[in-house]
C-alpha cells in the first residue's frame, strides 16, 4: 500500500464526518442534517434519536465508552463532563444514547466565569449540540470519549461561552454578504467565513520544564538571563527540524489527521525551539474548534515525547514571541471567494466592493478589534518588533492601493497587468509576481485573496477576534448595500451607485490603510494624527467595551446583549488581574525557595574564598590579592539587598491589589505589580550572570532553548 493511500485512509477516522454520516444515516435524515449545516437552519428535534443512535454505534465501533458535550466557557480553555454510554435498567447494563442526550446537556454553570450576572446558587446552565462541527473521538488508554461540540448558555439564555456569539456573527455576516452579492448577480444560497490558522509554539525538554516553577504555573519564564546565542544569526527560521521534534510532529500530524483536522505545513520559526503548524482553511466555525483541539492535542502528544509545549505569547524575554495568524476570507455556495481579485482586480467590482466594506468595518471599529486580542500574554508581544503593534491598520499593497485611490479621487484606474519576475537563471521558469508584497509588520494584511489577522495571541481562541471582525465588516456591508439601494431607487445603475458609494467610503477609511513599517516611531506619530487608538496594555484596551458605540454594534446585530458584553468585560478584567497575581506569587516562591538560597550559597563560597585569600596574603606578605572577590561579593550583595527590598514592596502591593475590584484592580496589576516584577527580574538576571552555575538551581535560557538538538 502506498504512503499517500495510507494517509488518505487514515484521515478523519476518528471524526463523525459527512462521509461517516452518509454511511450511517438514512438518506432522508442525512439530507436534512446536511441542509441544517449548510443553510444554517434549525434541526428538527424529531431527527435527534436517529442521529444519536448512528453516532453511538459509530463511537462504540471505535472503542468509545463515554460521551461529553465539549464547550468553550469564558475560562480561556475548553470544558467537558464525561458520561458513560452504559444505562442500567432492572439491574441490566445497556448501551444507550438518546436524541435528548445528544442535543442538550446540563453542566453546573455556577463555577464558570459569569461576570457577576448570576448568583452562586443559580447553578443551572445548558450545553447544546452544534451540528456545524463534526463530533470526534478522543482516544484514551482503555477506550475513548465521543466529544460533541456544543454551545453553553445560562438558564435565562445568556451566552456564557465564546462559541455562541461567534456563531451569531457568522450568521450576520453571511446574511450581509448575500445582500452584497445580489448587487452583482444571482444571490448565493449562503456565504460563509473561512479561516486558516497558523499556530506558533515553543517546545522544551520536559525534565527542564519540571524544574521551572514559572513555566509550570504561568507558561512563561519570570526570570532568566539571555542566552549568548538565541536568534541573532537568523539561521533557525525554516532550518532543518531536529529529529526529536520531527518524531513529535509525525505523531501530531497523525493524530490531527485522524480527527479530521487538515494540518498541512510545519517548520522552524524564528527563535530556537520555536515552531509553527498551519492548517488548510475551513469554514471558520469548524476551524476555530479545530484550533482548540489542535492545541490540546499538541500538549498531549508532546508529553509522550518527554517534551512540553509552550503556547504563551512570550515565554522567553528578549526572544521572538508566538502568535496565531488568522487567514480570513468569505466563500459562497458556488465555491467563489469574495476576496479573490482575479487577473484584473480593477474590473472586478464585487471584489472591490467587498474590499471597501472590509476596510470600512476595520476603520470604524479598530479599537474594538484591538480589544479582542488584548490579553496579559499578548501585551508582552504586540509591537515588540516580532509582531504587529497595538495600533490596528490594514495593508493592501501597491497595486490595490492605486486602484482604490483612483476610485476615491474619481480619476479612474488602469487595468492590472500580470507581472513576471526573471531570476536570471536560464532554466528556471518565470515567476508570477503577486498583486501585493507581504507586510509582516501589519496587523491586518491582504495576502492575495484573504486577509491575515496577525495580532491574535498564540494561546487565544480565535473565536472572539473573528467575532468582532465579522460583525464590524457585516455592519459596513449592510451600510454600503443600503446606500447603493437608495441610489438605485433614484434611478442610478448598479455600477454608478456602487462606484459613488465606494468613493465616499474609501475617503473615510483611508486613515486605516498603511503600507510602511508598522514598528517605526513615524507610524506611531502618524497614527496619532489620524486618530487611531494605541493602547498597548490590556486594561486600557478593554475600556472600549464601555463605549456605547461598540455595545450598540454588538446588540444591534444580536451578537451580544449589553449584559452579555458587560459580563465579558468584567471577566476579562478579573482574568487579567488573576493571571498576573499568579505570576507575582510564583515569582515570590521562586525567590524564597531557589534564587535567594542559591545566591546566599554563592555568597558563602565567595566569602570563604575571600577569607582564605586574606589570610594567605597576610602570611606571605603578598599585598592585596582579594580585590576581585571583594568586588564580586559587593556586587552580588548589593543586588540581593535591592531584590529583597523590591520583594517586600511586591508583597505589600499584592495585599493592596486583593482589596481592589474590576478596572481598578486590573490597572493596579498593570501599572504597579508588573513593573515591580520587572525590577526584580532585572536584578535576579544580573545575579544569575555572575553566580557559579553549579549554585544556580533554575535551568537557564541556554538549557531551555538549545536542548532539542541531537
Amino acid at each position: 500500500m502506498s504512503v499517500s493511500r495510507t494517509l488518505t485512509e487514515r484521515y478523519g477516522t476518528l471524526c463523525f464526518s459527512r462521509t461517516v454520516m452518509r454511511r450511517k444515516l438514512p438518506k432522508s435524515v442525512f439530507d436534512q442534517l446536511l441542509y441544517c449545516i449548510e443553510e444554517g437552519q434549525r434541526l428538527d428535534r424529531r431527527l435527534a434519536d436517529t442521529i444519536a443512535h448512528a453516532m453511538k454505534e459509530w463511537a462504540l465501533e471505535n472503542g468509545a465508552t463515554h460521551y461529553c458535550h465539549w464547550f468553550q466557557p469564558l475560562t480561556g480553555g475548553t470544558a467537558e463532563k464525561h458520561d458513560s454510554f452504559l444505562n442500567f435498567e432492572d439491574g441490566v447494563a445497556l448501551e444507550r444514547f438518546s436524541g435528548e442526550q445528544l442535543i442538550q446537556g446540563e453542566p453546573d454553570a455556577s463555577s464558570f466565569p459569569h461576570g457577576g450576572v448570576r448568583s452562586t446558587f443559580e447553578a443551572r446552565g445548558y450545553t447544546a449540540w452544534d451540528p456545524g462541527t463534526p463530533a470526534y473521538i478522543v482516544k484514551t488508554p482503555k477506550g475513548g470519549i465521543l466529544a460533541i461540540p456544543s454551545i453553553f448558555i445560562s438558564y435565562h439564555g445568556q451566552a456564557l461561552d465564546k462559541k455562541t456569539p461567534f456563531l451569531r456573527s457568522i450568521h450576520v455576516i453571511s446574511e450581509a454578504a448575500k445582500k452584497v452579492c445580489s448587487l452583482f448577480g444571482p444571490t448565493p444560497r449562503w456565504v460563509k467565513t473561512t479561516l486558516g490558522a497558523e499556530q506558533e509554539y515553543f517546545l522544551v525538554d520536559k525534565q527542564l520544564f519540571d524544574k521551572r516553577l514559572d513555566l509550570k504555573l504561568t507558561g512563561r519564564t519570570l526570570l532568566g538571563q539571555a542566552s549568548p546565542k538565541d536568534q541573532q544569526l537568523e539561521n533557525h527560521y525554516f532550518g532543518s527540524i531536529p529529529a526529536r521534534v520531527t518524531a513529535f510532529m509525525d505523531d501530531l500530524d497523525m493524530s490531527l489527521h485522524e480527527l479530521g483536522i487538515p494540518a498541512k505545513t510545519r517548520h522552524n520559526e524564528v527563535a530556537p525551539s520555536q515552531f509553527e503548524i498551519a492548517s488548510i482553511y475551513e469554514f471558520a466555525n469548524v476551524a476555530a474548534d479545530h484550533n482548540l483541539i489542535l492545541m490540546q492535542t499538541m500538549k498531549e502528544i508532546a508529553r509522550k515525547h518527554n517534551l512540553e509545549v509552550l503556547l504563551h505569547e512570550k515565554p522567553f524575554k528578549g526572544v521572538n514571541g508566538s502568535g496565531k495568524h488568522n487567514n480570513w476570507s468569505l466563500e459562497d455556495s458556488e465555491g467563489s471567494n469574495l476576496l479573490e481579485p482575479g487577473n484584473n482586480p480593477a474590473q472586478n467590482l464585487r471584489f472591490l466592493f467587498c474590499l471597501t466594506a472590509v476596510l470600512q468595518g476595520v476603520n470604524e471599529y479598530e479599537a474594538l478589534i484591538r480589544a479582542a486580542v488584548a490579553t496579559d500574554g499578548n501585551d508582552h508581544r504586540l509591537g515588540a518588533n516580532e509582531a504587529p503593534p497595538a495600533i490596528i491598520s490594514a495593508f493592501i499593497g501597491k497595486q490595490l492601493s492605486e486602484i482604490l485611490d483612483g476610485i476615491a479621487s474619481g480619476s479612474g484606474n488602469k487595468d492590472a497587468v500580470l507581472n513576471f519576475l526573471e531570476s536570471g537563471v536560464a532554466h528556471v521558469p518565470e515567476i508570477l509576481q503577486h498583486t501585493t508584497d507581504r507586510n509582516r509588520t501589519s496587523p491586518f494584511a491582504f495576502t492575495g485573496n484573504k486577509f491575515e489577522f496577525r495580532a491574535v495571541g498564540s494561546e487565544q481562541s480565535v473565536a472572539m477576534p473573528q467575532t468582532f471582525l465579522n460583525v464590524a465588516i457585516a455592519d459596513s456591508m449592510l451600510d454600503l448595500y443600503h446606500k447603493v439601494e437608495v441610489r438605485r431607487e433614484k434611478g442610478e445603475s448598479v455600477q454608478t451607485a456602487v462606484m459613488a458609494v465606494m468613493r465616499d467610503s474609501l475617503k473615510l477609511s483611508e486613515r486605516i490603510r498603511f503600507e510602511g513599517n508598522n514598528y517605526s516611531q513615524e507610524w506611531k506619530d502618524e497614527a496619532a494624527k489620524r486618530g487611531l487608538s494605541n493602547q498597548p496594555k490590556t486594561p486600557y484596551a478593554l475600556k472600549i467595551w464601555e463605549d456605547d458605540k461598540n455595545l450598540s454594534l454588538l446588540a444591534r446585530h444580536k451578537i451580544l446583549t449589553k449584559e452579555e458584553a458587560k459580563l465579558r468585560y468584567l471577566v476579562r478584567l478579573e482574568q487579567y488581574a488573576t493571571k498576573i497575581d499568579i505570576e507575582a506569587k510564583t515569582l515570590l516562591s521562586m525567590l524564597n525557595t531557589q534564587v535567594i538560597p542559591d545566591v546566599m550559597r554563592f555568597q558563602s563560597s565567595v566569602s570563604s574564598s575571600l577569607i582564605a585569600l586574606t589570610k594567605a596574603s597576610e602570611t606571605a606578605n603578598l599585598g592585596s590579592l582579594t580585590k576581585p572577590q571583594a568586588e564580586l561579593l559587593k556586587t552580588v550583595s548589593g543586588l540581593l539587598t535591592e531584590t529583597m527590598d523590591k520583594k517586600t514592596r511586591l508583597d505589600s502591593e499584592l495585599v493592596r491589589g486583593a482589596e481592589l475590584h474590576g478596572a481598578h484592580k486590573a490597572t493596579h496589576y498593570c501599572d504597579v505589580i508588573l513593573p515591580l516584577m520587572s525590577d526584580i527580574r532585572d536584578r535576579v538576571d544580573s545575579m544569575e550572570s555572575v553566580c557559579d552555575q553549579k549554585e544556580w538551581s533554575i535551568p537557564t535560557y541556554s538549557d531551555l532553548l538549545h536542548s532539542l538538538r541531537g
